[in-house]
């Protein structure tokens, strides 16, 4: 598992960085062991952040996947 989204904070990750957190992940677990995912538990974001959170976490991964269909 890789945290790709920083809960410390409101500030919403883009699609793009967080694709860039799973490139570098890379660089040390094969794409089918790698599941990314938020730093911690999102309880202290409000739900409007929180599902914008996972939009770009989702997006992000999105990105990377296509990558490597490529």
């Amino acid at each position: 598992m890789v945290g790709a989204i920083d809960v410390a904070t409101e500030r919403i990750e883009t699609p793009e960085e967080v694709a860039e957190v799973l490139r570098k992940a890379r660089q040390f677990v094969e794409a089918d062991r790698l599941y990314p995912c938020t730093n911690c538990g999102m309880a202290p974001l409000s739900r409007s952040v929180a599902r914008r959170t996972l939009a770009a976490l989702s997006a992000g991964a999105d990105i990377v996947q296509r990558e490597l269909s490529a």
